[in-house]
Order: C-alpha cells, then structure tokens, then sequence
C-alpha cells in the first residue's frame, strides 16, 4: 500500500515514536528536586526511571500481538489513555512509591504508540519506503534528547516539579487528537491473527528462529545499547573526571544528538541511490571503527578528553544509519506479523540497552573505561551478530 507521506502523518507517527525519550529526558533534570520533595533517597528516586524501562520492555511484548489481532488503532487509543492517567497520577503523586508505580503505568501505556507507530509504517510501505519512513521518525526522536532536557530544566526555574508531567498530559492528548484525526486504521480485517497464547507464543518463537530477522535486530539493539552506555556514565567521565562544566556538558550531549538528527537525514539523500542493506553494512563498519578507538585512547590516554568525543561522535551520529535500515529491513518480510515483530525489536532494544547501562552503572566509575569499553564490546557484538545471521543478503 505504497503512498507519498504527508507532513501530518509523519509529525503523529514521529511523536508516537517519542513517548520514551520525552519521558525520560524531561524529567531527569528533577532528581535531586524529587529527593527533596519526597525526602527519599536517590536510589530510590532512580527506581522511577528503572521501572519506566521495565514498563516499556513488558508492555511492548503485550501491545504487538494485541495489535495483531484488533489492528493499530484500538490498542493505541488504550495505551495513550493509559499514558495521560499515569501521568496524572505522577502530578498528585503524594509518595515516592506512588511515584514509582506510576511511572511504570506510564511506560506501561506510551509503549503502545513505539510498538504501533512501526507496525503502522510496516503496513503502509515497503522496504526502501520504510526505511525513508524510518529515517524521517528518527529526526523527531532524536530531537527529544535536545529538546526535552532543557524544557524540564526551564521549567524547574519557576515551577516545581509537577509541572514537567503537567506538559507529559498535555503531550498525551496531543498524541490521542492526532491518533483521532490523522491516523486512519492500517491493518486490514483480513490479516488480523489470533490472539491465542499458543498463537501469540507459536509468532515469537518463528521471529527468534528466523535467522535474517533476529540478524537485523540484534545489529541494530547491540549497537543502540551503546548510547545506553553513554548516557550512563557520560555524567561521571566528562564533568567529573575531564573538569567539563556541568553548563558545558549540556552541549556536548546536544551536539551528538543534532549529528544524529543530521545522520537520519543524510540516510533519506543516500536511500534515493542506494539500498537500506548497503546503507546499513556501512554503518555497522563505521561503528566498529568509531568504537574500538575511544576504547583504545583510553587506555593508551592517547588525545586526552577530544580522544574520546570526536570517535565517539561519529559512533553515535552512525546510529542514524543503522536504526532506520536494520528496523525496516527487519519488519519488511514480516507481514501480518508486523506488530509482533515491532513489539519484539523494541522489547529487545530497551531490555539489553538497560542491561548494558546497568553493568557500566555497577562497574568501578575511577575511569572512563567501563563506558568505552561497553561500546566497543557493543560494535563487536552488533557487527558480529549482523555478519553471521544475515551475511550478504
């Protein structure tokens, strides 16, 4: 069902695929504001942001076979719901453990919009088309690491810090306008599976056997793990470690993510003369290369603080190659079984990106190896898991 995307489209789709960022980001900036309110601990204001990732990795698994049986719109409308009352129930949160159980509602419900918004893109285009799809997605998505840290920040200068989910309801009913109007179903009755456990679990267990599927997935979830690692300790290596400004650490964080925003544009050019696959083994090249060398300056202390960031900005802004191809290039054999599939490469990507973030998180912080290290071990693994299932096809 090939068809020229309009503006609109791509705006609600792009925003779908946002719910995770823009919940995150923004809200980061109000850690120690949360400790004081709730008089907790950080550890356990940092139990919000875990169980966001655990919320979005069950609710992923739930969504796509869901989708698959009732079509897109359905449990899109639920989950966008969900997500505006779990954001509600963050503002009058009156504890720290209300807190966390609403957070994880609210991936709990976002998560739909991540998991349909592909499967949608899946229905609507084919491979080379979703792979531009893709790209155009990417943009939105990646401007939310820019946008959303400095709006919550803004915000915490004359609000407290129920305003910032105050703006997550507002996004919410955003979203659910666009999802009304704009969105129109993608899923034809007649290819609408059964939603039998022995059905839904029949489709995973075909997807975790399918070498090309699970060759594209495991490329693109290892090597977006990297950024888990990054985000994770980039704090601790570049302020307290290299004697960054924390004002100037803003940048460095923003100037990685316009390269990205950048890289998935220059994808949308380069799909006009080439394929997703060629596109998308170069990216995996690049990655390795880019990430080998930050580990290597690190521990030869070779080039000092640029000895890290120029490799590992090209290292990140390759993302913007590898996520639109391998996601299209996954999802284009997959047919009905788009949601499912959508659902999995998303589980996949959050549950071994936090696994990722978690061990750098755990591991002694005296160095910037433990970051370095975990992407490069990222590229390896990306590369090798991409070359052995997949190879030239």
């Amino acid at each position: 069902m090939p068809l020229q995307p309009s503006r609109l489209l791509i705006l609600v789709l792009g925003a779908l695929t946002a719910f995770a960022p823009i919940s995150i980001d923004m809200y980061l900036p109000s850690f120690p504001t949360l400790e004081r309110a709730f008089e907790a601990r950080a550890s356990d204001v940092q139990l919000t942001l875990s169980t966001f990732f655990l919320g979005l990795a069950i609710g992923q698994v739930i969504y796509g076979p869901v989708a698959d049986r009732f079509g897109r719109r359905p449990p899109l409308f639920f989950g966008i719901a969900l997500y505006i009352l779990a954001s509600l129930g963050c503002v009058f949160a009156t504890s720290i453990e209300a807190l966390i159980l609403f957070r994880f509602l609210q991936a709990f419900g976002g998560c739909a919009g991540m998991v349909i918004s592909r499967a949608m893109v899946r229905d609507l285009f084919d491979e080379k088309g979703s792979a531009r799809m893709f790209a155009r997605l990417m943009a939105i998505m990646g401007a939310a690491p820019i946008l959303a840290p400095l709006l919550g920040g803004q915000l915490l200068l004359f609000a407290d810090w129920r305003a910032i989910f105050w703006v997550l309801v507002v996004f919410g009913f955003l979203c659910l306008a666009g999802v009304t109007f704009v969105l129109k179903e993608t899923l034809a009755i007649e290819r609408r599976r059964s939603l039998h456990p022995v059905s839904v679990l029949a489709t995973y267990l075909r997807l975790f056997a399918d070498r090309y599927f699970m060759g594209h997935v495991l490329g693109q979830s290892l090597t977006f793990a990297s950024m888990f690692a990054y985000l994770t300790a980039s704090p601790f290596v570049f302020i307290s470690l290299y004697g960054v400004p924390a004002e100037r650490f803003g940048w460095i964080f923003g100037g990685n993510a316009l390269g990205f925003i950048l890289a998935s544009q220059v994808n949308l050019f380069l799909l006009k003369w080439t394929t997703p696959g060629r596109i998308l083994s170069v990216g995996l090249l690049v990655t390795l290369a880019a990430g080998l060398l930050p580990a290597i300056t690190t521990a030869t202390g070779f080039g000092g603080l640029p000895g890290i960031l120029v490799p590992q900005f090209f290292f990140l802004v390759s993302l913007g190659f590898i996520g639109p191809n391998a996601m299209a290039r996954a999802l284009a054999p997959q047919g009905a079984n788009a949601g499912s599939a959508s659902a999995l490469i998303g589980t996949m990507q959050f549950g071994i990106a936090a696994a990722t973030g978690a061990i750098v998180a755990a591991l002694p912080n005296t160095s910037a190896m433990p970051m370095t290290a975990a992407m490069a071990v990222a590229a390896i693994l990306g590369n090798l898991a991409y070359r052995i299932l997949v190879g030239s096809r």
